[in-house]
């Protein structure tokens, strides 16, 4: 570039003027304008995998409740109008212990009824417990057993029965936790017809003794016949 043409690009430099006041009204023009609205954006489409996963959960869900229902009324009959029928519960034979020691005897077996009783004169240190055999027939043979627990510093004083002693062969013996007494009719000896007591005779701990482990057995023969009888004494001291 000459010397010339620099001049000339200097001088028309210095002599431009900008309009100001052109220049600030088209920016006001400008900024008074609104700016174009975006076009609103379309709501996404859920995936097609994630569509096949929710209908997967959905379909699960049912089959998850319809097991529930079946699973929680299999094996139930529903009788009309709803109600439920409770079933009864099963019983068998073999829940009934067998007669004998620590086994379920009946107070009555043919022709033979006892009770056991705590004597009234029993106190805080001495006890006398019973046992009232009541025979519709002569017996052949009879043996009465009473067992007392060994609680409480139990130790024998003694036993009676109503009947002849000459009759009896009589035992006093720990056996199995019990303090027990044993009264067998000697062979070709018989029990008439009536009602005979038995009783043991003990003394005990003061105070109120446990008497909810103590029983009795009674088991004779009345014209060929055996017959088994036996109890407890309640609650008594």
């Amino acid at each position: 570039m000459d010397e010339d043409l620099r001049e000339r690009l200097r001088a028309a430099a210095a002599s431009h003027r900008p309009d100001r006041a052109r220049m600030l009204a088209r920016v006001e023009r400008g900024m008074a304008q609104e700016p174009p609205a975006r076009p609103a954006r379309p709501p996404r489409t859920p995936m097609p995998w994630l569509r096949v996963v929710g209908a997967t959960a959905a379909v699960c869900g049912v089959l998850t409740a319809g097991a529930f229902a079946v699973t929680s009324t299999a094996g139930r009959e529903q009788p009309a109008g709803g109600q439920r029928v409770a079933a009864e519960p099963s019983t068998s034979a073999s829940a009934t212990p067998p007669p004998g020691r620590g086994g379920v005897l009946p107070a009555e077996d043919g022709p033979l009824t006892s009770k056991g009783s705590l004597n009234p004169d029993s106190n805080d240190y001495w006890a006398q417990s019973e046992v009232t055999v009541t025979t519709a027939r002569t017996l052949s043979t009879l043996t009465v057993e009473l067992r007392i627990a060994l609680n409480g510093g139990v130790n024998s004083t003694g036993s009676w029965r109503s009947l002849p002693e000459k009759d009896f062969v009589v035992s006093a013996r720990e056996e199995d936790g019990h303090l027990v007494y044993r009264w067998t009719l000697k062979q070709g000896r018989s029990v008439p017809a009536g009602t005979h007591t038995f009783a043991g005779q003990y003394n005990h701990a003061e105070g109120t003794r446990d008497i909810g482990r103590d029983d009795y057995t009674a088991r004779g023969r009345a014209a060929g016949e055996l017959t088994s009888v036996g109890g407890d004494f309640g609650t008594g001291r």
